[in-house]
């Protein structure tokens, strides 16, 4: 059994099956550390029956050289394609609740770099919606890594 109402529901014609009036919670890019449980709280939603949240890390290595650290930039219109691309999702699902944040400057292995989250009436949309969500940041989004390498060589990468 489906977890979406067939079309002849009653339920589907409710309000909280529908996308929220203003879902946008939390867009921002900072230069300080990222907090899961933040994003978490900004997605809460007594109509959403699934939660889907994304935290992207540093990893310790990146195509089989061992990173020493990263740094992240951002152009000024950063934040402005966050939107852009929060409102494609917003279109394209029944979002209860939408956040995501993304970290600037220098960065430790094991620091969060990203969170994500997305609140929806029901969990498939949830999961495709927070997909949907990092995957278009990461692609679009003017954020640009700068990794150094163990072997002292470094990399641009998004630039």
């Amino acid at each position: 059994m489906s977890g979406t109402p067939s079309p002849s529901s009653p339920g589907r014609d409710h309000p909280g099956e529908r996308a929220a009036a203003d879902p946008v919670r939390l867009l921002e890019i900072r230069d300080t550390p990222l907090s899961v449980d933040e994003v978490f709280a900004a997605v809460g939603d007594e109509a959403a029956g699934g939660t889907a949240l994304f935290v992207g890390t540093v990893r310790s290595h990146d195509h089989g050289a061992d990173v020493e650290g990263l740094g992240y930039s951002a152009h000024p219109t950063a934040e402005a394609e966050m939107r852009r691309i929060a409102e494609k999702v917003i279109a394209d699902f029944p979002v209860r609740a939408l956040a995501a944040v993304h970290r600037v400057g220098d960065l430790r292995i094991g620091d969060l770099a990203v969170v994500v989250a997305v609140s929806c009436p029901h969990r498939g949309e949830a999961f495709e919606a927070c997909r949907k969500l990092i995957d278009d940041l990461k692609h679009e989004v003017p954020i640009w890594k700068h990794q150094t390498f163990s072997d002292g060589t470094e990399e641009w990468v998004g630039a």
